[in-house]
């Protein structure tokens, strides 16, 4: 590769890196493209060169974060017996990661807030709709669910994790609070 490849490669990471870090520590709002430049030396230039702007920074974030939830929910999800035991491990982990600063801040809170609610609703949609009809639907071939019913119930629990989730981001005193502890073990 290119010496002037990885270089930009290598200098997009890192931006991407401290913005990380300062969203999730101040939220998009108290984040500044100025505050991006000083902690992470590189210039105006360079950023405005991988970034059209605050707005595709954050996209880029966003992106970065939901690929290592998505990995976290499939390692979490691994070794289950079978798609509803995968399922009911799924929700425990959304709920348990809802105590993560990073997915706090940059998923549950600003990500609505800068993309729109219907962007963010479609995106969460087409993250984590699919796999969860697919279970659902499972169960109802085994018998469990009626078939008519997946996907009004995979709305329903998609809905109701989301909701737990968003009310532990934005609970005062949110980190990792005995709630949500109580509601992680409850669900099984």
């Amino acid at each position: 590769m290119n010496k002037n490849v990885e270089r930009g490669q290598a200098t997009r990471a890192h931006l991407i890196d401290v913005a990380t870090r300062l969203f999730a520590e101040r939220g998009y709002d108290g984040t500044s493209i100025e505050a991006v430049l000083a902690d992470s030396g590189v210039s105006r230039g360079s950023l405005y060169h991988h970034f059209r702007g605050k707005d595709a920074l954050f996209w880029a974030v966003l992106e970065g974060v939901a690929a290592r939830v998505g990995q976290q929910l499939l390692e979490a999800e691994r070794d289950a017996p079978d798609q509803i035991a995968a399922l009911r491990i799924w929700c425990r982990e959304w709920i348990r990661l809802a105590g993560d600063q990073v997915f706090q801040q940059i998923v549950l809170i600003d990500a609505p807030a800068v993309l729109g609610w219907q962007r963010w609703r479609e995106i969460d949609e087409q993250a984590n709709m699919g796999w969860i009809r697919a279970a659902l639907t499972h169960a109802a071939e085994a018998g469990s669910l009626e078939r008519r019913d997946v996907d009004v119930f995979a709305h329903i629990l998609l809905a109701a994790v989301n909701e737990v989730a968003m009310m532990i981001a934005r609970a005062p005193g949110r980190h990792q609070r005995p709630e949500q502890k109580i509601l992680t073990a409850s669900i099984h």
